[in-house]
């Protein structure tokens, strides 16, 4: 029984031609082989799987090839070329830099450059994740790798490029390889299927391609392992189910429930996805990359980056021409933030949920539009409407009637009066007399107020015009700044404190003194600057009370720090006016009896 060779061993290319995606590298040192301009220090970099240390090997069998083909390639014939393939050849060195990183290692690899090759025209050493050495190794290849003896060739290959110094960077020839597309990789996978009698069906070497991310030696993993899974025949169904990745038919079903605002449908699709035993940040993931494949599809221009399968493109393109782009580049915003927060959120299905449900409602709250700044997302708030309400038909109103007061209208009440003349003396006349002008007056001011329906100002709006002005009038008297009245309004400011459940700043208002320092200004004496913070706290509501009450917009405070020390004075004996002070600081009714009886306090 013949031992099994995996896929990436027994397929890898043996010369130039049947490197896959690396052409600007293979024609690069076919040239430099034909035209014999070969640096002495190559460093070859890119993502692992892409082929650098197997074109280091094809490179170092061409060099020595006895019988090269015109156009560069070996022959794979001759003696170098057989012993190379069978892995006796004395011309070529490979050390794996990841175990063997010391100043030692370097220096007996140095030591073996002093010997000329037996047979062949050049000795190459191949150092592979030449990253991991150590710095004093690095300093200890320098001076070989910048003078080697003209038969030695230096190949130094990396995947992590920025990890080494300078020094080395500069006497080499840097080759930059670069991930392997899906069309390739696809094309390589169909070949090896072919050869192997492998049914594969195209949708499913795809979703291989696209898993192994440009890297194709995982690509030959995967397959020898799904070739194993399904026995031989690979398709698109098995091939989902073995990679554990989700049918992107479920992200046209959800797409389509989230155009037609489908809440129960989405949700019950993702319940359906969660019990096969996807996790939600794989779903978030696989639906933001969908919709960035269908806004991809919206331009024929960038529909060339379409990396799906080709039976899926049709699809896709259909469907982008009914979703409009500022949905999905909103959806795409959201699908991200909540890619993002998907570690944080303690319940995670409820926290995919949401996201679904904002998917759902998304295309009612915004649109793109186009202005001069370019294109820009607005919200749809005046065209979206949660309810529709009935329209109600305004009522008319009636017009009022005219109402016409003549002055003959109170002629009964003056009749009424000169009746009693005959009854009364002179002053009775007197009286009589006046009333009727004062009636006849009333009559005429009413008739001007209600004449043509019309309002004029009447005796209400006389009363409110005079209210306004007195209120205008007294609202310019500013009240005189007293000692009375400043302690009055700072014990109305500790009552709001205390409404406020805030005891540490009403013990520290009690506690200051305060003092007149000109009309505008008053001076707040603390003892620390701990009871001046807690003032300072308090500057905007306190200057704004202050002003209020003595109806002074210019009126400002400031606060005076007095330390007294660490001990304090047992008792504290205030002065009879201090003692008043204090008094209606708490209680202002003392200061309204002792103004209402008139009392003089003598201080």
């Amino acid at each position: 029984m013949d031992k099994f060779i995996v896929s990436a061993r027994k397929y890898r290319p043996q010369n130039f031609n049947t490197v896959v995606g690396q052409s600007h590298i293979t024609t690069t040192l076919k040239n430099a082989i034909k035209n014999n301009q070969l640096a002495h220090a190559f460093l070859f970099c890119g993502p692992r799987g892409v082929g650098k240390t197997t074109c280091a090997r094809i490179l170092a069998k061409t060099i020595n090839c006895e019988n090269r083909t015109p156009d560069g390639e070996a022959c794979n014939v001759c003696n170098s070329c057989t012993s190379f393939d069978n892995g006796t050849s004395l011309n070529i060195h490979e050390l794996d830099a990841a175990s063997n990183n010391s100043v030692d290692d370097i220096r007996s690899l140095v030591d073996q450059v002093r010997f000329a090759p037996q047979a062949g025209a050049y000795k190459v050493y191949i150092v592979d994740e030449v990253h991991m050495l150590s710095s004093s190794a690095f300093n200890a290849f320098l001076k070989t790798l910048e003078e080697p003896p003209p038969y030695a060739i230096f190949i130094l290959a990396t995947t992590e490029k920025h990890k080494i110094i300078p020094t080395i960077l500069s006497r080499c020839q840097i080759f930059d390889f670069k991930r392997i597309t899906n069309h390739d990789t696809v094309e390589h996978l169909e070949e090896i299927c072919e050869k192997e009698d492998i049914k594969a069906d195209k949708a499913a070497l795809h979703v291989i391609a696209q898993k192994s991310e440009g890297c194709l030696r995982d690509a030959l993993s995967i397959l020898d392992k799904i070739v194993s899974f399904t026995n031989g025949e690979l398709t698109y169904a098995n091939t989902l189910e073995h990679l554990n990745i989700l049918d992107e038919d479920y992200y046209f079903k959800l797409i389509d429930c989230m155009q037609q605002q489908n809440i129960s449908d989405a949700i019950l699709m993702y319940d359906e996805i969660n019990r096969k035993g996807f996790e939600g940040d794989l779903v978030l993931n696989g639906f933001a990359e969908f919709i960035r494949n269908l806004l991809v599809s919206k331009d024929p221009k960038v529909a060339i980056l379409l990396e799906v399968a080709e039976n899926f493109k049709p699809k896709y393109l259909e469907t982008a021409k009914k979703i409009n782009p500022a949905w999905m580049i909103s959806a795409l915003n959201i699908l991200s933030e909540a890619e993002i927060n998907y570690k944080q959120a303690r319940n995670k299905k409820l926290h995919v949920e949401l996201s679904l449900i904002k998917l759902c409602y998304l295309q009612q709250a915004i649109e793109l539009v186009n202005n001069d700044n370019g294109v820009t997302k607005k919200k749809q708030v005046e065209s979206v409407k949660a309810l529709a309400f009935r329209t109600i038909a305004p009522i008319e109103l009636k017009e009022r009637p005219e109402v016409k007061l003549q002055a003959d209208s109170y002629k009964p009440q003056a009749e009424n009066y000169s009746s009693q003349v005959n009854e009364s003396n002179g002053e009775a006349k007197l009286i009589i007399e006046t009333g009727v002008k004062t009636i006849a007056t009333k009559a005429v001011a009413d008739n001007t107020r209600v004449t043509n329906g019309a309002s004029k100002i009447g005796v209400l709006d006389k009363i409110r015009k005079e209210v306004a002005s007195r209120h205008q009038s007294n609202a310019n008297i500013v009240k005189e700044l007293n000692e009375e009245e400043l302690y009055i309004t700072w014990g109305q400011y500790i009552e709001k404190l205390q409404k406020k459940n805030n005891p540490s700043a009403v013990s520290n208002f009690k506690s200051a003194v305060l003092k007149i320092a000109d009309p505008n200004c008053i001076e707040i004496i603390t003892e620390s600057k701990i009871h001046q913070s807690f003032i300072e706290n308090e500057r905007a509501a306190l200057i704004e009370h202050l002003q209020n009450h003595f109806n002074n917009r210019k009126l400002s405070y400031k606060v005076i720090v007095v330390e007294t020390g660490d001990k304090k004075p047992a008792e504290e004996h205030l002065s009879t006016k201090q003692q008043y002070l204090k008094m209606i600081e708490q209680y202002p009714l003392v200061k309204e009896l002792k103004d209402k009886l008139r009392m003089e306090l003598d201080y």
